[in-house]
């Protein structure tokens, strides 16, 4: 409904003069869009051409609105991709985030709406009494008499926004609502990559049960093998209580791994929004693959990092509380349009005698405050440069992730090589003196030294590929999701 009808309905008695006024206060109102305040300008990072850990990598303009994708299908695990399913719907910590989002959208949608004209409609019924006296000297007497009035009123009241202090207030919330939209979105990866790291985990100990499982039975074949010697006076009683501590040290550690794993299968429960009581993973034979890192491609690190997107948002949300504050200084022009019927009966309320109208523009000023509105507009400057720091900062800290990440798969693919090259000569070694000592060449101490130093080296290749794996995850998670380029604009980006 427009303003002009609104008129006719709640003051159908206005005059031509009135009508002028009314009308030539809207159009000073919206001649005089100006907005105080500076506008927002992007601050200025520091941001290197490309990373130094990896050549051909640069930087890219900011595109966190784009889908980031089921990033954790590069590792090929059916199951994982089933829990990941589960945490994007049952998560807690994501479901929090995501009712602040929703606070976000409705403190928009509350500051769009201080844009149109507010109209109240009242009714009631006041009894009331007005006494009348006289005083001489040290007497007197009153009277009084008791009326009703029955009141029927429309009221239609309009804030002009003349120096743009809804405007600024309207960007700052929307501002504030992205920065949620981000922080809901930095939130799920951190949950989504926490899962990924604690399943990871939790397979390479599976890997690693199987390796001293096996490890377990070659022990008690030696054992057995040294008791039969030691029975047919080959070898000593020492060889036997060897071969005994190695295979109960190495069902020790075995059994150690079982709380190791419990953990890590406790975790992955409560980030999917279960119980730890109601909640297992059967044991796998199979690792995830360890996806491969392309050489060069372009850095997406600002384009889809969601913390970075949120403290640039921040940045502007605080950038326009600057001109809402500056906008205090100026007066607030508000148009107001009142009319109705009142009369001391209800009967015949709404006749033509107990009409009444009243329309005007008013202005309101503060003219002293004792500095509040100074102070305010000063703290509004300083929590901007705190915002423009902390964009910073963030900006920073992320590159120096990707750096690290970058640094660190480098460095362990070129351990895995080295260790795997270790791991082939210890086997050979185990094979060469275990057929040494059954051929009676050397004595079983010999066999227990080879056998600890091989196992150790079949569990430090678990243990570097599980660094690898989780180091890739939170590769991952530092350039926002993700390296594939073929991305699509994702439809959950707010108003």
């Amino acid at each position: 409904m427009t303003e002009r009808s609104l008129f006719n309905l709640a003051a159908p008695l206005i005059t031509a003069r009135g009508s002028r006024l009314l009308s030539l206060s809207l159009c000073v109102a919206m001649l005089s869009a100006c907005a105080v305040g500076p506008d927002y300008q992007r601050p200025q990072t520091a941001e290197p051409a490309q990373y130094k850990a990896a050549e051909g990598w640069r930087q890219a303009n900011p595109s966190d609105a784009l889908a980031r994708g089921a990033w954790w299908e590069l590792y090929g695990d059916r199951q994982l991709n089933e829990l990941i399913e589960k945490l994007n719907s049952s998560n807690q910590t994501v479901a929090q985030s995501e009712a602040q989002y929703r606070q976000a959208q409705a403190l928009v949608r509350s500051a769009r709406g201080a844009f149109f004209p507010t109209v109240d409609l009242t009714a009631g019924k006041t009894r009331s009494s007005q006494g009348t006296g006289s005083s001489n000297s040290s007497l007197s007497s009153s009277s009084s008499g008791i009326r009703d009035t029955y009141t029927a009123q429309a009221g239609v009241s309009w804030e002009a926004d003349i120096w743009g202090k809804l405007r600024r207030g309207l960007e700052a919330d929307t501002a504030n609502a992205q920065a949620s939209f981000a922080d809901l979105a930095a939130m799920r990866l951190s949950q989504q990559s926490e899962l990924v790291q604690n399943y990871l985990q939790l397979r390479v100990i599976d890997g690693q049960k199987r390796l001293l499982q096996d490890t377990v039975e070659a022990y008690q074949r030696s054992l057995k093998m040294t008791e039969n010697q030691y029975r047919a006076g080959v070898s000593g009683k020492d060889a036997v209580a060897q071969a005994q501590t190695q295979l109960k040290s190495t069902e020790a550690d075995m059994i150690d791994l079982i709380w190791q794993r419990a953990q890590f299968e406790n975790a992955i429960a409560v980030l999917i929004g279960l119980p730890p009581a109601e909640f297992s993973l059967a044991e796998s034979t199979d690792i995830p693959q360890l996806p491969q890192v392309p050489l060069a491609l372009p850095s997406q690190l600002l384009e889809r990092r969601p913390d970075i997107a949120s403290a640039e948002r921040s940045v502007i949300a605080a950038n326009a509380n600057i001109g809402v504050a500056k906008a205090a200084y100026y007066p607030d022009l508000t148009l107001s349009l009142n009319g109705g019927y009142s009369s001391s009966t209800s009967k015949d309320l709404f006749s033509l005698p107990n009409r009444f109208w009243s329309v005007g523009p008013q202005l309101a000023m503060t003219l002293f405050d004792g500095g509040q509105r100074s102070a305010e507009v000063d703290r509004s400057e300083a929590a901007y440069d705190e915002t423009v720091a902390k964009y910073r900062q963030t900006v920073l800290d992320g590159f120096r992730e990707v750096e690290n990440f970058l640094v660190q798969l480098k460095v362990l693919q070129d351990e895995a090589v080295v260790r795997q090259q270790a791991l082939d000569a210890a086997r050979e070694s185990l094979r060469l003196t275990q057929n040494q000592y059954k051929a009676g060449l050397i004595a079983y101490i010999d066999v227990v030294v080879t056998q600890a130093a091989a196992l150790n080296n079949e569990r430090s290749n678990l243990d570097l590929l599980q660094s690898r794996l989780i180091a890739s995850v939170q590769l991952i998670a530092a350039l926002g999701g993700g390296w594939d380029g073929q991305l699509q604009v994702s439809d959950s980006q707010n108003d």
